[in-house]
């Protein structure tokens, strides 16, 4: 019987990300928007906190976290699923990319 080293654990390399959601209007639904982004899915993808920033004109944008593993979910795929809410959200972007 040998007896070798540990293995190390395999590091996951992994980011946070703020995503800005901004709604059409003022009349949009902002708890359907954000049931609508939170309902993307995918292997590796972690959905946060939110909250909801006033712009003006009694208008709120959805800040939302998540974190992702580099390796399984990009930025593209994020933005690509969330635009097809386009009842919803005018285009989002990112407000934060952090590598954990």
């Amino acid at each position: 019987m040998r007896i070798g080293r540990p293995k190390k654990p395999v590091l996951i390399a992994k980011s946070s990300i703020l995503l800005v959601c901004k709604p059409w209007d003022d009349e949009t639904d902002m708890a359907k928007l954000e049931e609508c982004v939170r309902s993307v899915q995918a292997d590796g993808l972690l959905w946060g906190t939110s909250k909801l920033v006033p712009v003006g004109y009694g208008i709120r944008k959805l800040q939302i976290a998540c974190v992702v593993e580099d390796d399984k979910v990009g930025t593209d795929l994020l933005e690509e699923e969330i635009t097809k809410f386009e009842d919803y959200v005018n285009p989002e972007w990112i407000a934060a990319f952090n590598k954990i």
